[in-house]
C-alpha cells in the first residue's frame, strides 16, 4: 500500500509534459505488443523484433515508414489492427483517453485537461474536452464518407466486396491519419492513372494534415444560417495554417514539375504530370502515400521534397514536422527584419513575441535534430548523402516516403529513425518541455550588452 501511494505522489510530481511522454512510451509497447500477436501475422511469417517494433512507432506516430511489406506480412486481423493504431496515433493518447473517460461517465479533472492541452499542442485549459468531442465526430463523419466512398469504387477492381471494402476502410484511415501504410504492396501506383481515387486521397490526406482546430470551424462555419455566417470570424490560427498549407502545396506542385520537367515529366501528358506533381506536393505534407516510385525523381527534387518534409503538417493535426505555423512565423519574421520593420503582423493581428520565440526554438532545435542524425547515419550506412536525407526528413516530418532504403538500414539506424518518428509525432516544443524546471522567477536582471551578429 505504501508503494503505491508512493507511485502515485511521484506521477503527481510530473509535469503533463512527461506523463504525456510516458503515455505515448506505453502506447508504443502496447502497440508492439498486439503486431507480435501470431493472429496479427500471416501463416508462416516471422517478423523479427525490431521489425515489428519499428513498424508499431511507425502506426503510432502515423508517419508509414516500413521494414516489411504490411500486405505479405499482416493478416486482415494485423491489418485492421495496424488501422485502429494508426487511428489512436493521430486523435492522440490522451484524446482517446478523454472519449473513453466520457462514455464511461468519469469526470474530466484539471490534471486531464492539461494533458489533452499538450497532446492537442493547445494555448488553453478552455473548451478541452468539447474540442475532443468536436475532433473525434468530424474524423468519424469524414472516415465513414471515404470508405463508403473508396470501398464501393474499389469494387471493380477487386474479386469480392470483402477485399474492396478492406481497402476502402484501410486506406481512408491511413489517408485521414496520414499514416503512410498500404495494403497493395506499392502505395497507390496500381492507381496512377485513376484521378478518382487520387483526388479522394488527396482531400483525405489533407484533411488530416491541415488541424483539427481548422477543420472544426470550417464545420461551425458550413453550418451557420446565411446571417450568422457573414459575422462569423475565422480565427487567427485557421487563416495562418490554411494560407500557409496552401501556399506550400502550390509551390510545391510547381517545383516538383519543374525540377523533373525534362526527365520524369518529359514523356507524360499535362493531366499526368498535374497529378503526379500534385500528388507528391500533398503527400509531403505528412501523407506518405505515393501514386509513383519517388527513386525516379531527380536529386535535386529529391532535396525540395526533403525541404517540404521537413516543415510538415499544421499543429494539432495528424502531421510532424516543424509545422507550418512555424515556418511561417520564422519566414515572415525574416522578411520582416529585413524591412526594418518592428513586430510581426499578419491578417491586421500582432504576433507575440512569445510565439515567435518558439517558433526560431523549434526550427534550429529540428535543424541540429536532422544535421545530427544525417551526420550519424553517413557514417554507418553505406548510402549516399541525398538518400539519408530524404530518410531522415520523411521520419522526422511522419511522412512516410522512402527512396527504398528503409528496410536496409542497420539496427542502429532503425532505432534512430524510430526516435525521429516519436519527436516529430509529439512535436519539438514537447520535447524540449520535458526537461523543463520548475524554478522561481528572478527579481533582479543584469545589465544588457550588445554583442556584435553576423
Amino acid at each position: 500500500m505504501k508503494m503505491f501511494f508512493s507511485k502515485y505522489r511521484i506521477m503527481n510530481q510530473l509535469t503533463p509534459v512527461q506523463m504525456l511522454f510516458i503515455f505515448y512510451f506505453i502506447a508504443v509497447i502496447i502497440s508492439t505488443i498486439i503486431l507480435s500477436l501470431p493472429v496479427a501475422h500471416q501463416d508462416g511469417v516471422d517478423i523479427p523484433f525490431i521489425d515489428i517494433l519499428f513498424t508499431a512507432v511507425s502506426a503510432i506516430s502515423v508517419t508509414g515508414l516500413s521494414t516489411i511489406t504490411i500486405a505479405d506480412s499482416l493478416s486482415t486481423t494485423g491489418i485492421i489492427l495496424l488501422a485502429l493504431i494508426m487511428q489512436l496515433g493521430a486523435v492522440g493518447i490522451m484524446s482517446m483517453g478523454t472519449l473513453i473517460w466520457l462514455i464511461l461517465g468519469k469526470k474530466i479533472g484539471l490534471k486531464e485537461r492539461s494533458l489533452i492541452m499538450t497532446d492537442q499542442n493547445q494555448t488553453s485549459f478552455q473548451g478541452m474536452v468539447r474540442l475532443i468531442k468536436e475532433i473525434v465526430y468530424v474524423l468519424l463523419v469524414i472516415e465513414l464518407i471515404g470508405f463508403l466512398v473508396l470501398g464501393t469504387y474499389f469494387l471493380q477492381y477487386f474479386p469480392t466486396a470483402g477485399e474492396a471494402y478492406l481497402h476502402g476502410f484501410f486506406g481512408t484511415i491511413s489517408a485521414i491519419t496520414n499514416g503512410g501504410f498500404d495494403i497493395t504492396g506499392a502505395s497507390l501506383i496500381p492507381f496512377r492513372n485513376d484521378y478518382f481515387v487520387q483526388f479522394i486521397n488527396i482531400l483525405l490526406i489533407i484533411f488530416g494534415a491541415i488541424g483539427f482546430p481548422v477543420l472544426i470551424e470550417v464545420k461551425e462555419y458550413l453550418f451557420q444560417n446565411n446571417e450568422s455566417r457573414q459575422l462569423f470570424r475565422f480565427s487567427l490560427f485557421t487563416k495562418v495554417t490554411t494560407t500557409t498549407f496552401f501556399i506550400l502545396v502550390a509551390i510545391g506542385t510547381i517545383m516538383i514539375f519543374l525540377l523533373d520537367m525534362n526527365r520524369f515529366f518529359a514523356d507524360k501528358s499535362w493531366h499526368e504530370s498535374f497529378f503526379y506533381a500534385l500528388f507528391q506536393s500533398v503527400t509531403t505534407r505528412s501523407g506518405g502515400l505515393s501514386t509513383m516510385d519517388v527513386s525516379l525523381l531527380s536529386e535535386p527534387n529529391h532535396l525540395f521534397m526533403s525541404f517540404l518534409m521537413f516543415i510538415g503538417a499544421s499543429p494539432s493535426s495528424a502531421g510532424g514536422g516543424i509545422r507550418t505555423t512555424t515556418f511561417a512565423l520564422a519566414f515572415i519574421y525574416i522578411y520582416t527584419y529585413i524591412r526594418g520593420s518592428k513586430g510581426i503582423r499578419i491578417f491586421k493581428r500582432e504576433i507575440y513575441d512569445e510565439d515567435l520565440a518558439k517558433a526560431v526554438a523549434v526550427t534550429l532545435v529540428a535543424l541540429t535534430i536532422v544535421f545530427s542524425s544525417v551526420l550519424v547515419m553517413t557514417v554507418v550506412e553505406p548510402f549516399s548523402l541525398g538518400q539519408i536525407l530524404f530518410e531522415v526528413t520523411s521520419a522526422f516530418g511522419t511522412v512516410g516516403l522512402s527512396l527504398g532504403i528503409t528496410g536496409e538500414l542497420t539496427t542502429f539506424s532503425k532505432i534512430l529513425l524510430m526516435l525521429l518518428m516519436f519527436i516529430g509525432r509529439v512535436g519539438i516544443i514537447t520535447i524540449l518541455l520535458i526537461f523543463k524546471s520548475k524554478k522561481h522567477k528572478r527579481n533582479y536582471h543584469y545589465p544588457k550588452e550588445k554583442i556584435i551578429i553576423g
